[in-house]
């Protein structure tokens, strides 16, 4: 398996704690570092960049911006209680491995994570640090349940969101958060440390990331008051007003989930208490927003029971789909918002400029390239994956998957998300694109380089000549699979 379920051993050594920050950057509710803490010993808080353990995906452009900024907002926290953030760089395995050996490390925490890369990473470095005699413990500090403890009737994996999450509701519910610390017995010892400048993660040459300096203020603090406000004045109306994207109706809180600037737990307890007193459509609002946490929780199930989702169509069928040859120029159209289509090239700007773009908006976009222009969503999923300061290992593929009808309770390939039609429900008044379009009507805009019709027609008709064809896909990939050890 994974290495995640097996008892932790203890902690009885006297040497220090070790605390290995990764996608949990916060203090409270930080299971790892609450265990640390009741330890007693002197903690370690160190975060490493490993951009060369086989598997792991370097990250894109803004969430490397996304990381500086939270980084620097960590080690502020980390110092403020008496312990300091050491920066390492390098594959995970080997540093913190003679790390755990340069302070005699007692005992090393960490949360985990969920990508096949990443657990058979932690699983062969919580061997070998056991084999030296240093206790290493896992947590779950990410999902609000494990992969592993909602399964089907059959102990296998949900694929439909629905069910999965009826089984999640019916399980135990989430822990309470643990409170953050009061103070922290910070190690004394010498211990080097890379500079955070040195690791290159803002952009220069040009710096692009003045749009997202003013949209986003990474680290915990910014987190909780993005909650917070989003609780007092926009959940009664968040499921009215949702999919508006001219609305202030969303919590933004993405890229601090994905971060882990705050967790679900915090979230789904925060959202609870609010809820309390809520009547009528403000209560469906309430039960609304939970169930996008579930679908956050659904991905990166589909994530640890399809590790290659970012490469591999989960419907074996779309193996088959033909898809042309790639038209460099709609592309690059499409990516700098220049298709003439106002809510798709108001939300690829918005993206540009912001490092973020608005769910429902986001939908059509990739409905566009995949459907209207014929492009592998593997293509969009990359562009996603470079410039969103959210884009995650499970939410992103997970979506373009879902858009594409490839993915686990994909939207049916069919189903194309008609921009103008979207435009007139959704952003009726033109706010949202006139925001991020300025040039719109007037002859500086471009005119639609597709038309929606006849692309419709075509992509289904690429769709019909898989139909019928999951069979021979899944033999396909059977004569191509390895032999059994």
């Amino acid at each position: 398996m994974t290495g995640t379920r097996e008892p932790d051993g203890d902690a009885t050594g006297t040497g220090p704690s070790i605390v290995w920050f990764r996608d949990d950057l916060r203090l409270a509710d930080n299971p790892a570092l609450h265990a640390a803490v009741e330890r007693g010993r002197p903690i370690v808080a160190v975060y490493l960049l490993d951009e060369e353990s086989a598997g792991i995906r370097p990250l894109g452009g803004a969430a490397r911006w996304w990381l500086h900024e939270s980084l620097v907002s960590l080690a502020d926290s980390l110092e403020s209680l008496g312990a300091r953030l050491t920066l390492r760089r390098g594959p995970a395995e080997a540093v913190l491995t003679e790390l755990a050996a340069s302070v005699g490390a007692g005992a090393v925490y960490w949360n985990r994570r969920y990508g096949a890369a990443e657990r058979a990473v932690d699983t062969r470095l919580k061997t070998g640090l056991r084999e030296s005699g240093t206790s290493a413990h896992s947590f779950a500090g990410s999902l609000l349940h494990e992969p592993w403890t909602i399964q089907t009737g059959q102990g296998g994996p949900y694929s439909v969101f629905t069910p999965f999450w009826r089984a999640c509701q019916a399980a135990p519910p989430p822990r309470p958060p643990h409170p953050a610390p009061a103070a922290l017995p910070g190690y004394s010892g010498a211990l080097a440390s890379d500079l955070l400048a040195d690791w290159a993660l803002l952009p220069d040459r040009p710096d692009w990331a003045a749009g997202l300096r003013a949209a986003w203020q990474p680290g915990e603090d910014s987190a909780q008051r993005l909650l917070h406000d989003f609780l007092r004045d926009s959940l009664p109306r968040y499921a009215d007003e949702r999919d508006e994207p001219a609305r202030a109706a969303t919590s933004r809180l993405s890229p601090h989930l994905r971060w882990g600037e705050i967790s679900p737990f915090q979230i789904w307890h925060a959202t609870e208490l609010a809820r309390i007193g809520l009547t009528g459509r403000a209560q469906a609002s309430a039960t609304r927003f939970l169930t996008e946490v579930g679908w956050r929780e659904f991905s990166y199930h589909v994530l640890f029971n399809a590790p290659d989702l970012a490469s591999v169509n989960l419907r074996p069928e779309f193996d088959a789909f033909p898809w042309p040859p790639l038209d460099e120029r709609a592309l690059r159209a499409w990516q700098r918002g220049r298709t003439g289509f106002p809510l798709v090239d108001a939300g690829m700007r918005e993206l540009w400029r912001t490092g973020s773009m608005h769910n429902r908006v986001r939908m059509v976009a990739a409905s566009f390239l995949i459907k209207n222009l014929l492009v592998d969503w593997r293509v969009g999923e990359a562009w996603f994956w470079d410039t969103l300061v959210d884009a995650d290992a499970a939410s992103n593929p997970f979506g373009w998957q879902w858009v594409a009808g490839s993915g686990a309770d994909a939207a049916p390939y069919f189903r194309v998300f008609n921009p103008e039609l979207q435009a007139k429900k959704f952003d009726p008044r033109g706010e949202y694109v006139r925001e991020h379009v300025p040039e719109w009507g007037t002859d500086a805009y471009p005119a639609p380089i597709v038309d929606l019709g006849q692309t419709r027609r075509a992509a289904l008709a690429a769709y019909e000549k898989i139909k019928g064809a999951k069979d021979q896909a899944l033999a396909a990939r059977a004569s191509h699979a390895p032999d059994p050890a």
